[in-house]
Order: C-alpha cells, then structure tokens, then sequence
C-alpha cells in the first residue's frame, strides 16, 4: 500500500487555501509546475516516471495531475501538424468589429477552421487563426462566413508561409 507523503498532502493543502483567498484562480507550488513541464516534455509520460522526477508517489501525481485537469489549470492533448494531416493553409486573421466584439468572438469559435481567437486592444479588435485545407477554403471561410458577421468592419489576413516555431512549453517558465 502507497501512502501519499505528508509533504504533497500539505502543498496540496496550500493550494486548496491559496485559491479560496485570491477568487478561485488556483496558485501552483514548485511540484505542480514540475509536474506540467514533465507532461508537455511527454503528455504519455507514465506517473511513476514523473513522480520520480518530482519527489511523489505515483498515486500522489496522478491526484495533482487529476486536479490539475478539473481545475483547468491544463489539458492532455494530442498536438497535430496541420501540414501532415491534410491542411496546407493557416493564417492569422485581424478584424475590426463596431458593436459587441463578444458576440463576433463566440461566433468565431463555434467556426471548425478556426483554432484560436483572442479579443486585443491595438490595431484589431479580434485575431482568429484559422486552419484550412487550402487557398479556396480559406477564401470561403473568410470571405463567405467570416466577413459576413454582423459587426464585422473588416479583416486583413497574414498567411503564414512556414511556421518556424510552435511551443506549448511557456506554462512553467
């Protein structure tokens, strides 16, 4: 039988206490970014490899692990190439909106081509990545479906033409 060392257990109590006193946005100590790093260095890493890495128990990271989820703090996911699965366009899309600039928002993100939007104050109310099988979807998911949101003022599309670098390592920095 493995007994969770009383070191996690007290962390894992800060934690809890941490975030009941800041609204609910949870504080992550030194073990819990450890153990972030060590699953976006492999997201199948097994817990008994990670708790030797950070100093706990196997049952003890998969419970940070499984808090970690629930709270939102992090997702495990598989990261695809677009190129290799079959989509040769990505572009970054910036959008001048009047009105609701939520309402575009949420619009976007009920669009499958569209991977990431982000609200900005600067130049664009609105940047949305979008991934598409090629030239003509892109064209149709701008110019058909995007353009024609209420609200939409007007876009400028930056195509990407080789993607240099894309890291999702920046959590435990």
């Amino acid at each position: 039988m493995h007994s969770e060392p009383v070191a996690s257990r007290s962390a894992d109590q800060r934690d809890s206490s941490r975030e009941s006193r800041n609204g609910g946005s949870p504080q992550l100590d030194a073990v819990s970014l450890a153990i972030i790093q060590q699953l976006q260095e492999d997201g199948r890493r097994p817990y008994a490899a990670i708790g030797k890495a950070v100093g706990l128990s196997e049952a003890a990271v998969r419970q940070r692990v499984q808090k970690l989820l629930d709270q939102g703090v992090m997702q495990i996911v598989a990261v695809t190439d677009p190129l290799t699965v079959g989509f040769r366009r990505q572009a970054m899309v910036g959008i001048n909106a009047e009105g609701d600039v939520e309402k575009i928002a949420d619009a976007l993100t009920d669009m499958s081509e569209v991977e990431y939007v982000v609200m900005t104050a600067g130049s664009f109310d609105i940047l949305a990545e979008i991934v598409c099988e090629d030239d003509d979807h892109l064209l149709d998911v701008i110019n058909k479906r995007i353009r024609s949101l209420p609200g939409v003022r007007s876009t400028e599309s930056f195509v990407y033409l080789k993607l240099k670098k894309q890291t999702y390592m920046w959590g435990t920095r």
